[in-house]
């Protein structure tokens, strides 16, 4: 490894990027037969933040050190993310969610809030749908569970819908097929992860000026190895069986908050009611997906209401 290769690794590391995180640590902790990296600070109720794809813990920047203001926030990497463990299986979101049942058990929490991203999200309602006794509410921002709607998405573009921007009515997310293929994904994009990154970034959100250089950097840092490929591509290989999962679940009891951007909010509000029975929404339509870095302040405001009450 070239020493400046060694200065870009040290760099973007848990301990360089904790700095930037005040009253904030890194912990590592063996749940479910993995070890698990999780960062923690903050006073109050906990709240267990899980990050999607292609990020990692770091994603929660904009809006971890105001949240701490008034909870404990435990903000992990999931199985395969950033520094925890990448083993060769155990991705359906059912097992997942047992890596945070896991953990929220050697932390001796009864109950817990939830705040979820992406692929975050569908772990978090895997837990709540499995485990509901340890969820005191749920705020799930833009990432429902998989389900058997999944199978309709298109695998060509309508005309005239695939432009520089994700199309609102008729969105083309071709990357949930190309995550499905095994093996080809890790040799394309090893070493050039950053293409990947800027581009998707570029598509959905609708400032993407508001996903910094740097954020960039350490997103397209920890998933450009082989190892970092395969392993997140694989949260996505396990669909068809969570969505087999999720025939046998029924509508969540506790207190579920959506959050939904521009592509996501209308799906979410048809969807809701059949996934919970006490459930409310937050139209954050003048974001993009990645809500936490284009509307930093309005998530933390719907959070803390939602909390609150």
């Amino acid at each position: 490894m070239s020493d400046h290769s060694k200065e870009q690794q040290n760099l973007y590391s848990d301990g360089e990027l904790i700095k930037q995180f005040p009253g904030f640590a890194n912990h590592y902790v063996k749940v479910n037969g993995i070890e698990l990296h999780y960062v923690e600070g903050g006073i109050g109720d906990p709240l267990i933040c899980l990050p999607g794809w292609p990020q990692t813990w770091y994603s929660y920047r904009q809006v971890a050190i105001e949240l701490s203001k008034k909870h404990r926030l435990i903000i992990v990497d999931i199985r395969s993310m950033g520094s925890s463990e990448k083993p060769g299986s155990g991705f359906d979101k059912k097992n997942m969610a047992e890596d945070i049942l896991e953990l929220i058990k050697k932390l001796a929490l009864e109950k817990v809030n939830i705040i979820c991203h992406d692929i975050g999200g569908m772990i978090a309602m895997s837990l709540a749908f499995n485990n509901p006794q340890h969820i005191e509410k749920l705020i799930v921002a833009d990432g429902l569970h998989p389900s058997q709607e999944m199978l309709q998405m298109p695998l060509i573009p309508a005309a005239g819908t695939f432009g520089d921007k994700m199309d609102t009515n008729m969105p083309y997310a071709w990357w949930m097929a190309f995550n499905q293929v095994k093996e080809l994904p890790e040799k394309i994009l090893q070493g050039r992860f950053r293409y990947l990154i800027d581009w998707l970034f570029n598509y959905v959100m609708i400032d993407p000026t508001k996903m910094s250089e740097q954020e960039r950097s350490i997103y397209a840092d920890a998933y450009n190895d082989k190892e970092s490929i395969r392993a997140a591509n694989a949260w996505y290989q396990s669909f068809a069986q969570d969505i087999e999962d999720a025939k046998t679940y029924q509508p969540l009891s506790m207190p579920v908050l959506g959050i939904g951007s521009n592509v996501s909010y209308q799906y979410m509000k048809m969807a809701m009611p059949y996934l919970c029975q006490n459930s409310s929404m937050v139209n954050l339509t003048e974001s993009g997906h990645y809500m936490f870095e284009e509307c930093p302040e309005k998530v933390v405001d719907s959070i803390n209401k939602f909390l609150k009450n």
